[in-house]
């Protein structure tokens, strides 16, 4: 209530049962969400356009719906990014919610210490398979409808997500990214672990995986790591003699001395540090050969938050 003693009602912007229309189509970087009702997909709202309860702002870029000018009533608010760290890029830094082109190929905004990028779009009709004639067709010419327009130019950028756990390298008008590795499959033997990156011809987001082997699974792994006299950890070791790699009932056609990350007496646990990535080929009996890209691990850590966020074992 207010001071005169006035109740302001709030309008009702959801009903119900849903009655939704067609899908929207959004622009590259405008999240397609569920509407606040949870009844339709719409385009989210983007900083400093209205919004209410049933049209949200869009939650993948920070942005809440700030009702503090619409006093008393709350009804309707404004777009407004929440208060978060900001980023670095190539040693420039950018405050939350902003926007920056590095280059004049992607649009990038930082995203509370994250950074998205998208492609800058810029149609090329001249390339466009469809034209338009108003005589009889000519060989080679096609003629295309409204909708075949919008398919065709829908195809000329990507939309990704850019992470800022590596670097954002250009190759060949490709804005090269990559999400981390995801933790080893398995604590001891080969596992897998996979990451999404675009680093391909066509430059799309895809999965990639490559096999990973943290530690052999030994009955009594303190029996063939010496730890130092007077230390608590020994954070790397190796098998005495090289072995083959078995993966899925086939082996590897070479031997390996691989590193491995140790063990602690305490309650420290070692995980990789630094690693590189090779190829290994596998021969399987009367089935040919196949290859895998492969963690080789160059060093290890110990620390004593095992659990903490980014720790190969925290997810398994």
């Amino acid at each position: 209530p207010s001071e005169t003693g006035e109740v302001h009602q709030r309008k009702e912007v959801c009903h119900w049962p849903c009655r939704c229309p067609a899908v929207p189509t959004c622009t590259p970087g405008v999240s397609l969400v569920k509407d606040g009702c949870g009844c339709c997909k719409v385009c989210a709202k983007q900083s400093g356009e209205t919004c209410n309860e049933a049209d949200i702002c869009d939650p993948h870029k920070g942005l809440y719906c700030d009702y503090s000018e619409d006093e008393p009533r709350y009804e309707t608010g404004v777009c407004a990014h929440l208060v978060a760290v900001g980023c670095e890029l190539n040693g420039v830094y950018y405050l939350n919610g902003q926007t920056f082109q590095p280059n004049p190929l992607y649009k990038c905004l930082c995203v509370s210490g994250a950074i998205g990028c998208t492609p800058v779009f810029t149609p090329r009709l001249a390339a466009s398979p469809c034209v338009r004639v108003t005589g009889r067709k000519k060989p080679g010419q096609s003629i295309c409808g409204p909708g075949q327009h919008k398919q065709l130019q829908s195809t000329n950028y990507r939309l990704m997500s850019a992470y800022r756990s590596l670097p954002l390298v250009l190759k060949k008008k490709c804005l090269v990214q990559a999400t981390p590795w995801t933790p080893c499959s398995r604590t001891c033997g080969i596992g897998i672990s996979s990451r999404v990156t675009n680093e391909n011809r066509k430059c799309e987001m895809k999965e990639e995986k490559r096999l990973c082997f943290i530690q052999p699974c030994l009955t009594n792994i303190l029996k063939t790591i010496k730890i130092p006299k007077g230390k608590t950890c020994q954070p790397t070791f190796q098998l005495p003699t090289a072995e083959k790699l078995v993966f899925s009932g086939c082996s590897t056609t070479q031997s390996y001395k691989l590193t491995f990350c140790g063990v602690c007496l305490d309650k420290r646990c070692c995980i990789p540090n630094k690693s590189k990535m090779i190829t290994v080929q596998f021969e399987c009996p009367n089935e040919g050969f196949f290859k895998w890209k492969m963690m080789w691990i160059t060093s290890c850590i110990c620390q004593r938050i095992c659990s903490a966020p980014g720790d190969i074992f925290s997810e398994l």
